[in-house]
């Protein structure tokens, strides 16, 4: 054990990519938000005090003038592809973990360029200038990865470009930070949670544990956790397997040059890869992606993955690789369409199974569904497939979103399906149950008193007279039969352009049929009806 050390390897750290990604204006306060939560922030806004994981909700409230854009892994890797590009002159062997971060091993630009410290140098000032010295750059060096990123992070709470940590000091230097700080690299919550339930707090103290120990008790995840933290590789050297001939191909006539059009056939080489993998006992966890155009340029790119890569996380990758070529800067972007596309499993590992559903887990009809999919992001384009997400907010309208399939992994737990994600209060939000239509723009419609008189509502939230007779558009007026409300709302008072007041109203006719209307500025709209 004594003689076993980490790779030495180099990472390139951009801090808080997407919100760069997302191209914001100059010191503008911008937050990137995934399931109601802030995923990154600008320094304008954590200069207002938002901070990552803050609700949006509570975020708004810190700094009611931030700017709020949807989270987007394919926007931030196709931003994210001229930086990589910047490196392949140091080395070929870049690898992209996630868009904002990637490293390579050292061992030989470091000789080149005289040691860590000067490739560090180099590596910030290249990077830099991909970007236009438009956003900090942040340098780690250390034996292994995980490390080297760590190294990034605190190079950049130091305001420094660059930290290099000194050959076989790894452990030493990752033994004071947080036990959290391995969920930078390993889905492990809730090991992460027990160990500092059980005080153990720094990653010195999770090195210090007995590794059979720890086998025992947590696993495999908990022996990979260990390892990171003991200043390892994840996966030992002598342990890797080599990745055998399982290469995937696919011509593509006639060639392709937009990203849509070649979604399909990256989603149908992943599935492929990945199908040659399981029936070989495998699991991917580096991948080389290869494309070829019609004038013979040569496209290549590594991903790589500590855990294993599913079908549906390799098709990713490819597509966002594939979007960062293909809608690159006419400098970096090929000069002819696409007519050969190769995925090639640089490293892969032992699979270690999964746990099948009760009624049989993954089957064909699953199988269906993801190349039904795929077919039609390939014929519609890959933002046209979409799927619901339950949001925060007082109106039907709002509760309810349709963000891109190519934005979220169908593949994992996603709680923001859940109504029960939503957790802040809305103060005026309609009780429950929701209407079951829900119009694409409210449709004007007219609300009567007894005598005639258009209902009115103050102020003060105080109705002119109870509502008895309604007319929506194209039909004869109904009595109504009951009602309930009003629910006032009173939003964005802070933003004189979008400020609004309304009230909204439950309204059920002589005939049963239920309504969700609302009154804005003297005008009554119908929102949603009921069953």
């Amino acid at each position: 054990m004594t003689a076993e050390a980490g790779t030495r390897t180099l990472v390139v750290w951009c801090p808080d990519w997407p919100v760069l990604a997302s191209d914001p204006e100059p010191a503008a306060p911008v937050i990137v938000v995934r399931a109601n939560r802030v995923v990154a922030a600008s320094m304008a806004a954590r200069a207002a005090g938002i901070e990552v994981g803050l609700r949006r909700r509570a975020a708004q409230r810190r700094c009611p003038s931030v700017e709020v854009v949807e989270h987007d892994p394919g926007r931030d890797a196709r931003a994210f592809e001229p930086v990589a590009s910047s490196l392949d002159a140091i080395t070929p062997g870049v690898e992209v973990s996630r868009p904002g971060a990637l490293a390579f091993a050292t061992r030989g630009p470091s000789r080149y360029f005289g040691g860590d410290e000067s490739l560090a140098e180099r590596v910030a000032w290249m990077v830099s200038g991909a970007l236009g010295d438009r956003w900090p750059v942040r340098v780690g060096v250390a034996d292994g990865a995980f490390g080297a990123l760590l190294a990034a992070q605190q190079a950049h709470r130091r305001g420094a470009a660059s930290v290099v940590v000194p050959p076989g000091e790894a452990a030493a230097f990752l033994a004071p930070h947080p036990v959290k700080a391995l969920l930078e690299v390993l889905e492990v919550p809730d090991e992460v949670d027990v160990w500092q339930r059980l005080g153990l707090r720094t990653l010195g103290h999770v090195a210090e544990l007995p590794r059979g120990d720890v086998s025992a008790r947590f696993g495999h995840p908990g022996v990979a956790a260990h390892r990171l933290a003991s200043g390892l590789d994840l996966r030992p050297l002598a342990a890797r397997h080599p990745a055998p001939d399982l290469a995937v191909t696919q011509d593509l006539d006639p060639p392709v040059d937009r990203v849509d059009r070649a979604a399909f056939t990256a989603k149908v080489l992943a599935d492929q890869l990945h199908a040659r993998l399981a029936a070989e006992g495998l699991a991917c966890t580096q991948v080389l992606v290869e494309a070829r155009t019609e004038h013979g340029e040569v496209l290549a790119r590594q991903w790589r993955h500590e855990g294993a890569l599913t079908a549906g996380a390799l098709a990713d990758r490819v597509r966002w690789q594939l979007d960062g070529w293909l809608t690159g800067s006419r400098s970096t972007r090929p000069t002819a369409g696409i007519d050969r596309l190769t995925l090639v499993p640089i490293e892969v590992v032992a699979a270690r199974g999964r746990q099948l559903g009760f009624w049989g887990g993954e089957t064909l009809v699953d199988e269906r569904i993801w190349r039904a999919v795929a077919r039609l992001q390939g014929q519609l384009g890959a933002e046209a497939v979409t799927v619901p997400e339950v949001r925060g907010g007082r109106g039907p309208g709002e509760r309810v979103v349709r963000v891109p399939v190519a934005t979220v992994d169908l593949t994992e737990e996603r709680p923001a399906t859940q109504v029960a994600s939503i957790t802040e209060p809305w103060p005026g939000q309609v009780p429950a149950p929701a209407p079951a239509t829900v119009l694409d723009e409210p449709e004007p419609v007219l609300v009567v008193d007894a005598r005639g008189e258009p209902v009115t509502v103050s102020g003060r939230t105080e109705v002119s007279a109870p509502p008895a007779v309604l007319t929506l558009v194209g039909q004869a007026p109904v009595a109504l039969t009951a009602w309930a409300g009003p629910w006032p709302v009173d939003e964005r008072w802070w933003d004189r352009d979008r400020h609004r007041r309304r009230a909204r109203f439950q309204v059920v006719d002589q005939e049963g049929a239920a309504h969700l209307l609302a009154v804005e500025a003297g005008r009554w709209w119908r929102e949603a009806s009921y069953d």
